[in-house]
């Protein structure tokens, strides 16, 4: 088989495409690079996963740990050449189950590899399972070439240097016979001959204790015998009290039946009354006229202070309007008249300004007149001019002095008409008419609010005036008034009532006689003559009570009794188990025998095997372990359990792997896989897997083991991881091999 590509979605690997030649194919990546991850992704592949193991304490379940780190689903894909066709193999996640789906087609046709499942894959490809592949052909990461025996490897190599028969191991049929052996002798707990001794101990502890118990179970027969005589006895006394205790249940029965006929006749006249008055309201609605009656009455005092209170404020409103009466105001709003006291007191001050400018435009009139006439007098010929510009000027003055006494005159006449002495007289006028119409408003408003309350409580008394009336006038017609409303309504509850509490008579007065009826209450009496016993029915009842407590207790030990005698058994059937059981025991012991001389001849035979197949893997071993250290190690050994012993060149006795170093240890223990791998796998070329199995090696042997893997790639495929650059340094230039082309 050749694998030639790989491309996963697992671990750190996010859809990388690994490309392969055949041969030897060297991968080198730096550390946590995912070199590792294709090995066990190349595993997972071929195996799948193992979905059943679980992480430990310092070890991660493959599922868990190669799931992808971007959080896809784990899935792969792998093309591979076997037997002359190329095949395509998917595997991919289902649910939660990682590599869950698989498939396995011929390369661009999709048609699928008949046979194959995702089960037997690896087996299918490889001829090997699981274990001997791990333990031959793949090295992945773990640091340690150490081969360790399995049953699977076992059979294979014992089966291909002796007889061809792989369907049995030594290390099985050992186990299988110590199971066998274990489950005879060992302990109780899995061996059938101290089960059967111990069961035989204990059937005679059981004979014994059957015996006491068949003498139990005659003394409490006896007992119980005894009992329900006694009980009988005090049974027929308490007869005798019930019978006594009857004729009084049959004198209140017919007590309580003439009480129920008095309540029936009482119940009677009440509804011949009801009937009178015809069909009568709910008692819901009788009581919610009667509280409408109650708001009626409670609303005419009410309706009496709201009347009050109404004239009282037409009175007030009208004597608000009559203090908001003013001449100076006439027909004028609030806002108006402040508007216009604003404005004549404005023109109040207008009117005083104009006079004030007046008088000094009348003194410098004046006085330019004067000036003019004393400098005109100082021109001899010119006196007449000056005269004439004194009387323009005075003219002029007395114009200025008039207009002045006019708007003097103006300003009075606006004080006037306030009946002021000042300017403030005027606003405060103003803002005080203002105050008065306000509170006219104020008061026509409270009118309004009170005028409209009165109006819905007289429309309220009105309406449920009319409504009462309709109701009360559905069974009682004739009335006309309130009082006639609140006697109806009384009369109709109080008949509610006496209906209500005749049918509750009614109902205890039944309740009554049915129960005394139940109790075996009659109308009749009988005249049977009857002794009272001499203990009372307490003394009878408690004497009773105890006899039949005796008696449950003798009932109890008597079904304990036959309780232990059922799981105890009978005694004849223990004394022909006990039988039975001695001869399985007799039998048992035959068989350990038997099974113990055929251990000792399996170990004889196991030994005549390792002669057989031990040599032919140590002798191959021997030969590449030889070649990997250039000839130091000449003689390798090798146990059943794969353990290595190795003899140097010129030494007597072998020395075991402990001896060696860590370099020398991993030649050695990979010499023994590629051993194991030539002896295992030799039918179908299986791809071996690498991953860095050379770290320990130093440059010498290194370049022997790249020697003997160069040679090996000729006939088979290997795939070298390696974090180190000298694999490729050594390598490079050598036919068959090849870089792996890693596609990120």
């Amino acid at each position: 088989m050749i694998i030639r590509t790989m491309t996963a979605a697992f671990g750190r690997l996010n859809g990388d495409t690994l490309t392969l030649e055949p041969g030897l194919n060297l991968i080198q990546a730096a550390n946590e690079e995912g070199k590792s991850t294709w090995a066990a992704f190349l595993k997972a592949m071929l195996y799948g996963i193992d979905t059943r193991d679980r992480d430990k304490k310092g070890y991660l379940a493959d599922k868990n740990r190669y799931q992808p780190w971007n959080g896809a689903p784990m899935a792969g894909e792998m093309t591979l050449e076997w037997r002359g066709r190329s095949i395509t193999i998917r595997r991919g996640s289902k649910g939660n189950t990682p590599f869950g789906t698989f498939s396995a087609v011929y390369t661009g046709t999709e048609e699928p590899v008949p046979g194959m499942t995702g089960d037997n894959c690896g087996a299918m490809l490889l001829g090997v399972s699981r274990e001997v592949f791990e333990r031959s052909a793949f090295l992945g990461q773990g640091g340690s070439l150490a081969v360790t025996s399995t049953p699977e490897l076992e059979r294979r190599i014992a089966a291909l240097v002796s007889s061809g028969q792989e369907d049995v191991s030594f290390s099985q049929a050992q186990r299988q016979l110590k199971d066998w052996l274990n489950r005879r002798k060992v302990n109780k707990s899995v061996g059938r001959i101290p089960q059967l001794e111990g069961e035989l101990t204990q059937l005679s502890a059981s004979l014994a204790e059957a015996e006491e118990i068949n003498g139990e179970l005659n003394r409490w027969a006896v007992r119980q015998k005894a009992l329900e005589g006694q009980r009988r006895e005090l049974e027929t006394e308490m007869e005798i009290h019930d019978r006594l205790a009857r004729r009084g249940l049959n004198r209140r029965y017919a007590q309580a039946q003439e009480k129920l006929t008095q309540a029936q006749e009482q119940m009677e006249a009440v509804q011949r009354e009801r009937a009178r008055m015809g069909t009568l309201p709910t008692r819901e609605a009788l009581k919610r006229a009667q509280g409408e009656l109650a708001f009626l009455k409670a609303l005419e005092p009410e309706l009496r202070q709201g009347e009050e209170a109404l004239a009282q404020a037409e009175q007030a409103l009208e004597q608000a309007r009559q203090r908001a009466q003013d001449d100076r105001f006439h027909g004028m709003t609030g806002e108006e008249a402040l508007e216009k006291g604003e404005k004549d007191a404005a023109a109040y001050r207008e009117a005083l300004s104009r006079q004030a400018r007046s008088k000094r435009i009348f003194a410098l009139l004046q006085g330019v007149g004067v000036v003019l006439a004393v400098l005109v007098a100082l021109l001899q010929p010119l006196v007449w001019l000056g005269a004439v510009a004194y009387l323009v000027c005075a003219a002029l003055s007395t114009v200025a002095l008039s207009a002045g006494k006019g708007q003097g005159r103006a300003a009075q006449a606006i004080l006037s008409r306030y009946g002021a002495a000042e300017e403030g007289d005027i606003l405060s006028a103003a803002r005080d008419y203002h105050r008065r119409t306000v509170e006219a408003e104020q008061a026509a408003r409270e009118l309004q609010t009170i005028r409209g309350g009165l109006a819905d409580r007289q429309a309220r008394q009105e309406n449920s005036r009319e409504d009462l009336f309709r109701f009360v006038h559905a069974f009682a017609p004739e009335v006309r008034d309130l009082f006639g409303c609140s006697a109806a309504l009384s009369r109709a509850l109080n008949l509610e009532e006496r209906e209500s509490v005749a049918r509750a008579q009614l109902e205890g007065a039944k309740q009554l006689r049915d129960a005394l009826a139940e109790q075996g209450g009659q109308e009749t009496d009988t005249l049977e003559q009857l002794d009272a016993p001499r203990r009372t029915v307490e003394e009878t009842a408690a004497e009773l009570g105890s006899v039949q407590a005796q008696l449950e207790q003798a009932d109890r030990a008597l079904h304990m009794a036959r309780g232990r005698q059922e799981s105890v058994g009978d005694p004849a059937a223990l004394a022909a188990r006990r039988e039975e059981l001695a001869e399985e025991l007799e039998r048992r012991n035959r068989e350990v025998q038997a099974i113990t001389i055929a251990m000792e001849a399996l170990e004889e035979a196991n030994v005549q095997m390792q002669e057989r197949f031990s040599p032919a893997l140590s002798r191959r071993a021997g030969e590449l372990f030889s070649r990997l250290t250039d000839g130091s190690y000449g003689e390798v050994s090798l146990n059943r359990e794969l353990e290595a012993s190795v003899t140097a060149g010129g030494d007597i006795l072998p020395h075991k792997a402990l001896y060696l170093s860590k370099g020398t240890v991993d030649q050695l223990y990979l010499a023994v896989r590629l051993a194991v791998y030539d002896l295992c796998l030799e039918e179908e070329p299986v791809p071996m897997v690498l991953d860095d199995a050379l770290a320990a090696f130093d440059d010498r042997r290194m370049g022997l083991a790249l020697e003997l893997l160069a040679q090996r790639g000729k006939e088979g495929q290997i795939l070298l991881f390696t974090c180190q650059s000298r694999e490729r340094e050594y390598l490079t230039g050598r036919e068959g091999v090849s870089r792996g082309q890693w596609t990120k």
